[in-house]
């Protein structure tokens, strides 16, 4: 593990030379929850960066206001401190809000995307209930922590692979709950500023999400990939929001063939 000078939390791995690939991470997770299996598989052949969001994991809190502008920041102040002109952006879920935030605001510092499960659009009475909810912290994560892991977990994985799903719990239960909860404001909020992005997102992407993925739709991921010219979509089926980890290995060989034919 590392600390960069403004506080965040990082591992840097691959070979030196290579193309740099940064994985962003979702709410109240972490850098190592979320990708280590698939961190190790692009490190083969990618320069990776993955790091930990301001309050989550090994990152200290935010000093002001969380906004996907300031995740901006973030990622762009680590990226200069260790030298990185240029990387691809995988962001899960916040995490592929982050990056078209960044594609939009610093093209020249992005080579390609990779948006996973991550919401967009969601017509005016969805978002009303998800401002609603996020807004309403009262009673903090763990009140409704096993409906999130019901949504996040196939029934078959929450059942064979109970330890997987308790770590993910103990994670998000282990977050800084303010910083928790003013990235679900976020979450809810920030996908108004990505709506048919101005200017357009043109590096070369893929959106991907899951088949029952019911924050994150099928129907988000189309509308995202038909928004940035010449986009790649994938549905994978069956799995719900939290597919990169219950079958991490199908999302890093996919993500890996896509960086390899856009990056080479």
């Amino acid at each position: 593990m590392a600390l960069s000078a403004t506080g965040t939390g990082y591992d840097l791995i691959g070979p030196d030379g290579a193309p740099v690939v940064v994985l962003i991470h979702g709410i109240g997770l972490n850098r190592q929850c979320v990708w280590a299996p698939i961190a190790r598989l692009l490190g083969q052949g990618f320069r990776v960066l993955s790091y930990d969001l301001p309050g989550h994991g090994e990152s200290a809190v935010a000093k002001g206001e969380v906004t996907l502008s300031a995740h901006r920041d973030q990622l762009i102040s680590l990226m200069d401190e260790l030298g990185i002109e240029q990387a691809a952006l995988v962001g899960f879920s916040i995490g592929g809000m982050i990056n078209r935030r960044v594609a939009m605001d610093a093209p020249d510092r992005v080579t390609a995307l990779v948006i996973l499960n991550s919401p967009h659009e969601r017509g005016d009475e969805m978002q009303a209930a998800v401002e609603r909810q996020a807004r309403d912290s009262s009673a903090g994560a763990e009140a409704t922590m096993d409906t999130t892991l019901q949504r996040w977990f196939t029934l078959g994985f929450r059942t064979e692979n109970k330890a997987v799903v308790n770590n993910v719990r103990d994670v998000v239960l282990g977050c800084d709950p303010a910083s928790f909860g003013a990235h679900r404001i976020v979450l809810a909020d920030g996908v108004k500023e990505l709506i048919r992005p101005e200017p357009a997102i043109t590096m070369p992407t893929l959106v991907m999400t899951c088949e029952h993925d019911a924050r994150s739709t099928p129907a988000m991921s189309e509308a995202i990939a038909g928004e940035i010219d010449g986009a790649d979509l994938e549905i994978v089926p069956e799995l719900q929001h939290l597919g990169l980890i219950e079958r991490p290995l199908l999302f890093a060989s996919r993500i890996e063939r896509f960086l390899e034919r856009v990056l080479s």
